[in-house]
């Protein structure tokens, strides 16, 4: 299923919904084909945001809508708010920024088929399969700059992975946060700067209210000498003189 949602009247910005599973037909009412995707895709211009929740699908489905955005003029924000597995990570691939919610999961491993035949047609599908893998490798080694050995090895283990561990192999750009509003800015900033003196009288305040005794604030450091000492120390020197 793909939404389109317009976030301005102008249309500067739009967020679609990239959710169920990916196939070159619909045989349900949650599939998301690549001729729906086009449909919403195209229906206006701008930046977008492509929210990912599918569990993948169709690899040939998938690469037509790698394919759709990596050829759209705008800035293409992908965000996974629930999981990215088999041919929808290849899709989370075409991302200008690729965004991981941090309870999000993605998924990369070899590709699959059925076939039915003889020794010659299984030779063909596995030579077919190799291909498709290859393919799907170029993706993931544009987006991560990968070697296609890790890549392919990572494939092979079928390999899950977080959010933190999908940044640090480089399949995501950043992780989620909740943004600030602009009026708790200085409030953080304020409460984020402590003096030495400062955090010591709060120590001292606390021990002293444990232990029931009386302490005196620490000051803080002079930072050079005071004019009572100075005048001390020339009335001394003059006694010499």
């Amino acid at each position: 299923m793909v939404t389109n949602q317009e976030t301005q009247e102008t249309v500067t910005e739009r967020t679609l919904f990239l959710n169920g599973t990916i196939a070159e037909e619909s045989w349900f009412d949650d599939d998301v084909t690549p001729q729906l995707f086009k449909d919403e895709l195209l229906s206006g211009s701008g930046d977008i945001t492509v929210w990912i929740n599918s569990p993948g699908g169709d690899c040939v489905a998938a690469a037509q809508i790698y394919n759709m955005l990596m050829d759209y003029k705008g800035n293409v924000t992908i965000k996974i708010d629930g999981i990215a597995a088999s041919a929808a990570s290849v899709i989370a691939m075409a991302g200008t920024k690729v965004i991981v919610s941090p309870v999000s999961m993605m998924m990369i491993h070899n590709p699959m088929t059925a076939a039915f035949g003889n020794a010659s047609e299984m030779e063909k599908a596995i030579a077919m399969l190799d291909e498709v893998k290859d393919s799907i490798i170029n993706a993931y080694e544009i987006k991560t700059g990968m070697s296609r050995a890790k890549l392919s090895h990572l494939m092979d283990a079928e390999t899950w992975m977080n959010a933190n561990m999908a940044v640090e192999l480089g399949f995501a750009d950043e992780i989620m946060q909740r943004p600030y509003e602009e009026e708790e800015m200085p409030q953080q900033a304020i409460a984020a700067s402590y003096s030495r003196a400062a955090v010591t009288n709060s120590l001292m305040e606390k021990l002293a209210a444990k232990c029931k005794i009386d302490v005196k604030p620490v000051e803080p450091e002079p930072t050079g000498r005071s004019v009572d000492s100075l005048m001390e120390h020339l009335n001394t020197i003059k006694k010499y003189i």
